[in-house]
């Protein structure tokens, strides 16, 4: 039986100590892939991700999982992929899909190759005079500023015309500024998850009343949905538009833009939740690209 190394986090791992307000994503992906792992003849193992390397010794693929504290330590969290990969242990997604997916100036290079984007600036910094700015260049009074390098939601901003920052706010990190689209809580967000290319289910994302933000942390919550043929032909588009063409999964976020066409957020090609609970064959769908691969 081949072993598969679940990479996560103190933050996401079962024990002892406190965790995540979302860990029981983790929960739920590693009970939808461990039974669907074993009848393929795979074993599933759960593992820190700054675990030493020793802990590694017979884990023959290793998902990046549940590593959601990953854009705090970026290199360090490459070096660790890096070191795997030099033992011969698979990574999915390997390490250099990891370093292009983590700067989010990524979308810039896939509205070069002519995937759908939502508007965007990218700035080193970001102080009130910047949103200021970045608010007329967008057209907009109403902006989200983000971590260039994060996830989650995390460490994020809005800002309006009359919500501005104090005088003395600064972001503390390279950033991008994005206007704030009224479909995020009107419609809400979807997201196409891609095993080894192939479309496996559509989920559509709310935000709870008062929030912007989808993310289960902040109270969203995650219904299954049948896009058009459409939208997931936009969904598609941004697929064919990575410059990556062996990845074994891919989580693409979209949004609804005024003129009705989706417009990609994000392509999460690193450690995404990939929803098993709307797609109910996803550990299926997974055990068996796996299994091809080692094979």
């Amino acid at each position: 039986m081949s072993r598969v190394g679940f990479l996560a986090c103190a933050d996401t791992l079962p024990g002892e100590g406190p965790r995540r307000g979302d860990a029981f994503e983790h929960d739920l992906e590693v009970a939808a892939l461990r039974p669907a792992f074993a009848e393929a003849g795979l074993e599933l193992v759960e593992l820190d991700w700054r675990a030493p390397l020793a802990e590694f010794d017979g884990i023959a693929l290793v998902l990046l999982g549940t590593a959601w504290d990953y854009q705090d330590h970026p290199e360090e969290f490459l070096a660790k992929l890096e070191a795997l990969t030099a033992r011969g242990i698979a990574v999915c997604n390997p390490p250099e899909v990891v370093r292009w997916n983590a700067d989010k100036t990524y979308l810039r290079q896939l509205g070069e190759q002519g995937a759908p984007i939502v508007p965007t600036l990218y700035l080193g910094e970001a102080d009130r005079g910047g949103v200021l700015t970045a608010m007329a260049s967008l057209d907009t009074q109403d902006v989200v500023v983000k971590r260039q390098i994060g996830a989650g939601g995390l460490g994020q901003h809005r800002f309006t015309r009359d919500t501005l920052p104090q005088h003395d706010w600064r972001m503390g990190r390279p950033c991008m500024v994005q206007p704030f689209l009224p479909s995020v809580t009107e419609e809400g967000e979807y997201s196409f998850v891609f095993i080894d290319g192939a479309f496996s289910h559509a989920i559509r994302k709310r935000a709870a009343a008062g929030e912007y933000r989808i993310q289960s942390l902040y109270g969203g919550s995650e219904t299954i949905h049948q896009p058009s043929l459409e939208d997931l032909d936009c969904a598609r588009q941004v697929l064919t538009a990575l410059p990556f063409t062996d990845l074994l999964y891919a989580r693409i976020d979209m949004i609804r833009l005024p003129d009705d066409r989706l417009a990609v957020m994000e392509a999460e090609l690193i450690e995404p939740y990939l929803y098993p609970e709307q797609g109910p064959d996803l550990g299926k769908r997974m055990a068996a690209a796996i299994a091809g691969r080692l094979s």
